[in-house]
């Protein structure tokens, strides 16, 4: 076995190996030197070597994602460590266990005014779960910051940063370890059990309960659970795409329910208990009606955080779902309501008006989603980038079949392309990437890596633009418009498949996809599919199917 020769290196290797970490995602550089020679010689580690560091740290939340567990980053000294940031902050709100390990300078050369010595500890202050700033020195104050670290990345799901100050020489290595970790076992706080009396008084008198579910692991909420939910006529349930959980009485589809709602319909759909579950909210639709129309009591239920997205949580469970659903409903009795039925009968009429716009709707964004959607197999893993996609994909229904992610911890569109990479890397599914055309041109570096499988499909929705910006509010027809706010181009990705040697397919009607769709998913080899669809007609499209919806 080789090792490097720094003793503090082999502390961070020896200790990331007890502890079980396994990923290591290497951005290439010098002064983590030490730390590749040691991860890269211990057939422990699985290590992977992604030469953008916005991408190697996107690439290992994709991994840490998948797995539900600690994923390392590990960069050089300098501008390296800032592009990580992104990421960080992804991980931090998406509760992402992700570790972050940079080689430093000694502490002596830091504002020397030589190169790539920046201020490396705690750079990550605001979105960061520990900072072990470690000193040149290995120690057993060294390996327990080295402890608590990797830790708290797992018990609190998160983010964590450890920095290392290496002195050169950098790349001698020893045949054997001249030190030993102090290895020591730490345990999570016990949390007092909340008493559920009280709370399953007030669900037991209540009439109108709606449950909202944001990003959920698949089987994450235990089916029994979610099926209790869905029988009771005082509860609605409404799932985001992301939620990865399924009853028949589920409304899928938030925004095409409530976008066409008066007045009268929200003052009837206003909840008298609101309980929501699992990671960040898409729809802003539903944002805005419960911020206005708030409900008595909003409980969270999450073993970590929660957050005050509506502005009138009271209560905070914090416990994991299924831990709080097999006590909770053993107090609970079923009351009479039609709160549930009436949801059900708008599902019903929305519906039918959906299907009349769909069959006559033009070709555009809004089509390409009804038909990709419908055309996707069973049982992949569909990761899906933000701001337009996302939001097309909350209107019509993905088989319950397929796992469902995107990054919605910041709702960023940086790094949803490596993210998707990395996640493909350990999920034995296929994976099918759904993505607009300013975020993967973005993210491009994401296809720079020799880790990407056969299996990997990415569908690329080209119109011309962040035709996002078309939707909202303000929008005018202008050059400040185009060039400022939508970004218009004129781009393509055939040269980019051709230089990361992807296939190339591309469809601009609904002939072309239904013509490509099979060679697209049977290829053996990662292919993009790029389906352009016209620039100015999206918008029109999709705010004309909110009105046809009433």
């Amino acid at each position: 076995m080789i090792y490097p020769k720094i003793p503090l290196a082999q502390s961070v290797i020896e200790i990331c190996k007890a502890k079980g970490i396994q990923h290591i995602v290497i951005s290439p550089g010098s002064r983590n030197a030490p730390l590749t020679i040691g991860f890269t010689n211990n057939p422990y580690f699985t290590c992977y070597s992604i030469a953008d560091e916005r991408c190697a740290a996107f690439f290992a939340l994709g991994i840490a994602q998948q797995l539900q567990q600690p994923v390392a980053v590990v960069c050089t000294s300098g501008s390296a460590l800032l592009n990580y940031y992104p990421a960080v902050a992804e991980a931090f709100y998406n509760e992402i266990p992700l570790v972050v390990i940079s080689a430093d300078r000694p502490h002596d050369k830091i504002d020397i005014g030589d190169g790539q010595t920046i201020r490396q500890e705690n750079v990550f202050a605001n979105h960061i779960l520990y900072n072990a700033n470690l000193t040149e020195e290995a120690s057993e104050e060294n390996d327990l910051k080295i402890q608590e670290a990797l830790f708290l990345s797992i018990t609190k799901k998160g983010p964590v940063h450890i920095n290392a100050p290496f002195e050169e020489p950098l790349y001698e290595t020893v045949e054997t370890l001249s030190i030993a970790p102090t290895l020591v076992e730490l345990f999570s706080e016990t949390k007092e059990k909340t008493k559920i009396t009280e709370f399953t008084t007030i669900w037991n008198r209540s009439p109108k309960k709606l449950v909202l579910l944001g990003g959920n692991y698949p089987n994450a909420i235990e089916q029994q659970f979610l099926d209790t939910l869905g029988d009771d006529e005082s509860v609605v349930v409404m799932t985001e795409v992301t939620s990865n959980a399924h009853h028949p009485n589920f409304i899928t589809n938030i925004d095409t329910i409530i976008t066409p709602f008066t007045e009268e319909d929200f003052l009837a759909f206003q909840p008298e208990i609101l309980v929501t579950m699992g990671g960040m909210i898409v729809s802003k639709r539903i944002k805005a009606f419960l911020r206005k129309y708030k409900p008595k009591h909003h409980w969270h239920v999450d073993e970590l955080r929660a957050y005050n997205t509506f502005g009138c949580l009271t209560q905070h469970f914090q416990v994991k779902p299924n831990v709080f659903f097999s006590d909770f409903f053993k107090e609970t009795i079923a009351i009479e309501s039609n709160y549930r039925q009436k949801a059900l009968e708008i599902r019903s009429f929305r519906a039918q008006k959906h299907q009349e716009y769909v069959k006559a709707a033009p070709f555009s964004d809004f089509k390409v989603f009804d038909t990709l959607l419908a055309k996707l197999p069973k049982d992949i893993q569909l990761q899906i980038s933000n701001s337009s996609p996302i939001r097309y994909a909350q209107l019509f229904p993905i088989d319950k079949s397929i796992s469902v992610f995107c990054n919605r911890g910041t709702s960023g569109i940086d790094g949803s392309t490596t993210t998707a990479v990395g996640a493909s890397v350990v999920n034995k599914k296929p994976t099918v990437f759904i993505t607009g055309d300013i975020s993967f041109f973005y993210d491009s570096n994401a296809l720079w890596n020799n880790y990407i499988l056969s299996n990997f499909k990415i569908i690329l929705i080209n119109n011309s633009g962040g035709g996002i910006f078309r939707i909202l509010p303000g929008h005018q027809e202008n050059e400040t418009f185009n060039t400022y706010f939508e970004t218009s181009h004129n781009l393509t990705a055939e040269h980019i498949a051709k230089m990361y040697q992807f296939k190339y397919v591309h469809a601009s009607n609904l002939n072309d996809i239904d013509t490509n769709w099979e060679p697209f998913l049977t290829t053996n080899q990662p292919t993009i599919f790029e389906i352009f669809t016209p620039e100015k007609r999206n918008n029109e499209v999709l705010l004309d199917y909110f009105k046809n919806l009433k």
